[in-house]
Formats: structure tokens, C-alpha cells, sequence
């Protein structure tokens, strides 16, 4: 591999869960098999709510006989929340954690200094490692190229991995929307936790209509959340945009029907090229598999 590039993740915090009942805890819950996250090895999961609907993502990581967790910094306090809610009787302690910071590296692995904890992005080998610092601590220290959180956020474009608050609405998709059975978001094999009837009808119906996909612009592409539309119908709105590629959450069967008949999908005057990512086990209509 090439010379790593890193960069802090302002928009990150981390939460801790421990006591002796996290690990039983947390698999009641979240998405993925707790189990997994062992050693070095992270998990990516969500937490649903009893309708299915993804209320925060995040990754999880074993760490001094507990657990991190790195999740949106302005989720940070609502998840605390919502894990104490979910707490009842079970002998665990719920906290945020300021004295880490998170940081993202790629294109190499990173040096791991004093303090820190490093894990491989459980989501997609591409997106490289993920972090947590000693608060104050500095990307220098991890022998990498300094890079920005633009550079990472287009990154993660380009390889088509959606992220929460960005390319969906917390409270209002699916996991399979938000690419969750793609991205090992989650695990069908474990046992119950909140909202996992709703998401295994999905898995067995096939009943994912909207998917999020990577999208190309003929220019340079308008805000996040303008709308997309093929015959002045809507059929989806972008998410993350870094120049003229975004991600996208879209109706696939009303992209199809309208490619079909020769209609341009358009987000505000600029026409847009469905792009299906390597990962992807679905078929996104008009796209070429990236080589």
C-alpha cells in the first residue's frame, strides 16, 4: 500500500458503555453481533427504532472491559440518552468520553501512538482505519500524510458507503436504504433487538425499493437535500455532494421506469448518471459497474 493520509473527524464523539452487563447490554439492542467487536476489530451497527427506522449509526469497539463507541459528535448525547432509557435493571454505565478525539486514515496503515486505539473501518476495506485519540493529540502523529475532512468526505463518496445525518434522515430509513446489509451494518444471523422483525421481512421480501447510490453530474452538483426528479416527478434528493459526484437515496424501480422511457434524471438543471458501487450485491439501473 501507498503513503497513508489521515485526517481528524471534527464531527465525531465517542460514548463509553461498560459494567457487567454491556456486552449482553448492547446485543439486545444494536444491529450487529456484539461478539465481533473483539480485540482490534470494530463493528459497524445501528440503533432502530421499533419500526425499523435507523435512529444513530455508529461503530463500536471493545476497549478496557467495556466498550467505545464513535458516533456523530451532535448524536453523542441523544444516544447516551436513549441507551439509559433502554437500561432498566442491567449493570451497565453510560458515558461520553471527551478525552478522545476520532481520526480517519487511508491509503496505508497508520502509525498507532501511546493512548490510542485503531481499527480497520468495519464498513469497507477501501475507507481504511478509524481512530480514537488522546484528546490534543495531532495526525502528525501517525506518520501519515495530513489531509482534510473534505478529502476523507469525498473519499467515502466516490466509494458509494452513505453516512448518517448526511445521506439519510436519523428516524426516517431503513438499513437497507442506508446500504446497512451491504456494509456489514447488519447482522442477520444474531438474535433479537429493537426493530429486527421489520428488517428481516426486508431481507427475506427483497422490499428494498430505495437504495442509496453514488451519483455524477454532467456539472458541478447543487446542495445536499435538492431534490431529484425525472419528468418533474421526484424520485430522490442527494446527500453528501463534492463537486459533481454525491450520494443519493433514490426510488431505483422510478429511476428504472423513467430511464426506460428515454427521461433524464435530473437534481435542479443538471442531469445525473446512476453509478452502482463494487460492493453493491443490487442492481442500480443505467449504471456501469465501476472498474
Amino acid at each position: 500500500m501507498g503513503h497513508c493520509h489521515a485526517t481528524l473527524l471534527t464531527d465525531r464523539g465517542v460514548l463509553r458503555v461498560a459494567g457487567a452487563d454491556a456486552r449482553k447490554y448492547l446485543q439486545g439492542l444494536i444491529t450487529s453481533d456484539i461478539g465481533k467487536a473483539e480485540g482490534r476489530t470494530a463493528i459497524h451497527a445501528g440503533l432502530l427504532s421499533p419500526q425499523g427506522k435507523i435512529l444513530f449509526d455508529f461503530f463500536v469497539i471493545a476497549a478496557d472491559g467495556g466498550y467505545l463507541i464513535d458516533v456523530a459528535q451532535d448524536k453523542a448525547a441523544e444516544l447516551a440518552k436513549r441507551l439509559v432509557f433502554y437500561r432498566l435493571r442491567a449493570q451497565v454505565e453510560i458515558g461520553e468520553e471527551p478525552s478522545l478525539a476520532v481520526a480517519a486514515a487511508w491509503g496505508g496503515e497508520p502509525r498507532v501512538p501511546p493512548g490510542a486505539i485503531a481499527f480497520a473501518d468495519p464498513r469497507l476495506p477501501e475507507l481504511g482505519f478509524r481512530l480514537l485519540l488522546p484528546a490534543g493529540a495531532s495526525t502528525a502523529d501517525l506518520g501519515c500524510l495530513s489531509a482534510s475532512e473534505e478529502d476523507y468526505q469525498a473519499l467515502r463518496i466516490r466509494l458509494g458507503v452513505p453516512e448518517g445525518g448526511r445521506d439519510y434522515v436519523f428516524g426516517d430509513a431503513f438499513p437497507h436504504e442506508a446500504l446497512f446489509d451491504q456494509l456489514n451494518g447488519v447482522d442477520f444471523a444474531k438474535g433479537c433487538y429493537v426493530g429486527q422483525e421489520v428488517v428481516s421481512r426486508m431481507q427475506h421480501r427483497g422490499t428494498a425499493r430505495k437504495r442509496i447510490v453514488p451519483v455524477e453530474g454532467a456539472a458541478r452538483l447543487p446542495a445536499s437535500g435538492t431534490s431529484i426528479e425525472a419528468g418533474g416527478l421526484p424520485i430522490g434528493a442527494l446527500g453528501s455532494v463534492s463537486g459533481a459526484s454525491a450520494l443519493a437515496l433514490v426510488r431505483l424501480d422510478r429511476a428504472e421506469e423513467a430511464l426506460a422511457r428515454g427521461m433524464p434524471l435530473m437534481a435542479a438543471d443538471v442531469e445525473l448518471t446512476l453509478r452502482r458501487p463494487a460492493f453493491a450485491r443490487f442492481p442500480v439501473p443505467g449504471a456501469e459497474v465501476p472498474a
